[in-house]
């Protein structure tokens, strides 16, 4: 007997915010009249935590903090023990959207340390000799919006073999000046991040110029905390020796899931930071870091 079991949300794009009803369809499809012993669905929102293999064996007592912290939790019997008939049948179904106790639903969120997470789960119980059926369906979290954060701050940058950290030999290096703006460093996730940037003059040609979005996670309790930085995305933004003194656009969107509003909470951290990032024609590599603050607006 051919049976299949999906879950079909109402809004396509599958955004919901906290203290909203999300609500769909269950779809059964059954080519034969369909035995069962109850169907349910249960409402989950999990933040799941690990260390980074650098990290494990520094802190013993650690693992205990490393627990999946559990947002939301309900489960209701959509449909009683009985039977559904051959063909097509739809189950509505709505459930609320509300943190379990003092918790805060934290925006979805898709890491390599730290993952927030909002599933819908249908699961059908099935006579002795039958198999379960069961259907995981994801949805989106988005937190309320927190204009009063959002702060224009434009930050004006030179970047000279002065100004740069972690040298040894300085003198080593060829000349070069660069110049340039962000637009913001505290800014709306829907926006793109702007500015400009210009090669004033360089002793040695350009190989590349490049802009790459880093998510710093950490994970952590009162007896340490690790802290690991990884790359989201890497958009080269002029490629060959580029003309002195052309302006070049610096234009970044965040992309979808990798990135959230900036998150601080007792157990784990989300921050993001922004390098430009020069490859000189002999691959010396010249990197300047920005710390970003992402806000919905």
């Amino acid at each position: 007997m051919s049976v299949s079991l999906d879950i079909r949300l109402k809004r396509a794009n599958k955004v919901y915010h906290e203290g909203e009803r999300v609500s769909g369809v269950l779809l059964v499809n059954s080519r034969d009249a369909l035995q069962h012993q109850g169907v349910s669905l249960s409402l989950e929102g999990l933040v799941n935590l690990q260390l980074s293999s650098k990290s494990v064996g520094v802190f013993e007592a650690f693992y205990n903090s490393v627990k999946p912290v559990q947002l939301v939790s309900s489960n209701m019997e959509v449909v009683k023990p009985g039977k559904i008939p051959a063909g097509r049948t739809e189950i509505p179904f709505e459930f609320p959207l509300q943190a379990k106790g003092n918790k805060v639903l934290y925006e979805t969120y898709h890491g390599v340390f730290v993952n927030i997470q909002y599933t819908l789960r249908c699961d059908m119980r099935r006579p002795l000799l039958a198999k379960d059926l069961s259907k995981t369906c994801e949805f989106m979290v988005h937190c309320q919006t927190q204009k009063s954060k959002l702060q224009p701050n434009p930050v004006e940058f030179s970047i000279t073999p002065e100004t740069l950290q972690n040298v040894r030999e300085r003198s080593s290096l060829p000349r070069f000046l660069i110049r340039g703006h962000l637009d913001a460093t505290s800014c709306a996730i829907t926006q793109p991040l702007t500015g400009e940037l210009t090669l004033e003059s360089s002793e040695v040609a350009i190989k590349s110029i490049e802009l790459q979005l880093v998510r710093v996670e950490t994970c952590g309790c009162a007896e340490g905390y690790a802290r690991d930085a990884t790359e989201i995305q890497n958009i080269q933004i002029a490629e060959g020796d580029v003309c002195r003194g052309l302006s070049i656009p610096i234009y970044m969107v965040f992309p979808r899931l990798f990135t959230c509003p900036t998150l601080e909470t007792t157990n784990f951290k989300v921050e993001f930071e922004v390098n430009i990032v020069i490859i000189l024609q002999d691959d010396h590599l010249i990197t300047e870091n920005f710390p970003l603050k992402l806000v919905r607006v």
